[in-house]
């Protein structure tokens, strides 16, 4: 999502002129930010927005503020993150692949994906999972089989699979086949599928 899908897709929400007049005083300071952010669930709702699957109004709401910050976004974002509720940090993580940050917010994702709230980890496998080394994202990829984390939230999940995650996946199988229980069907399905694409031996 753009921050001009988002905007169209709050169209509806309780209280539209507050969010406009937060990303305005965001744009002109900064530090309001602090303030407004925790607020945005209350001001403009929890639901889930009809206009952007898989969105909420306050994700939607925060993610927006993120992007009108001036500078600093990094700096912000971290604050933000470290700062808030469980809620605050999805909507950080969700920000950070339209904010002009580079690399700088791996450590949340890192932090994130060691927690146990499948949000989170779900969020920080979002878009900007791209400037996670490969070794680090197999990792949460297998995190996400451990906890239950649908597969569909990991972007860019068949371009990025390759031999290595194919063996992990493989190995947890072995070990969960050995327990009586299976892979989650997502899981058995991208095995199945980096299995067809490894090259055969002669």
């Amino acid at each position: 999502m753009t921050p001009d899908s988002l905007r169209a897709a709050l169209r509806g929400v309780p209280d539209p002129d507050w969010l406009d007049t937060a990303l305005r005083r965001v744009a002109a300071e900064p530090t309001e930010i602090t303030r407004l952010f925790p607020a945005a669930g209350r001001r403009c709702g929890r639901g889930a927005l009809p206009d952007a699957p898989d969105w909420t109004a306050d994700d939607a709401a925060r993610v927006l503020l993120l992007t009108a910050l001036p500078g600093d976004h990094a700096a912000y974002a971290e604050s933000l993150y470290r700062h808030g509720d469980a809620a605050e940090r999805r909507a950080v993580l969700r920000a950070l692949p339209l904010l002009p940050i580079d690399d700088a917010g791996v450590p949340l994702l890192h932090d994130a994906i060691r927690t146990n709230d499948t949000r989170l980890v779900a969020a920080a496998l979002g878009p900007y999972a791209r400037h996670l080394d490969p070794a680090a994202w197999r990792q949460a990829v297998l995190k996400c089989v451990f906890s239950g984390v649908p597969l569909a939230a990991v972007a860019d999940l068949d371009a990025r699979a390759d031999g290595e995650l194919a063996a992990m996946l493989a190995a947890l199988a072995a070990e969960r086949h050995a327990a009586g229980r299976d892979l989650p069907a997502d899981a058995t399905d991208l095995l199945d599928r980096l299995t067809a694409a490894l090259p055969r031996e002669a």
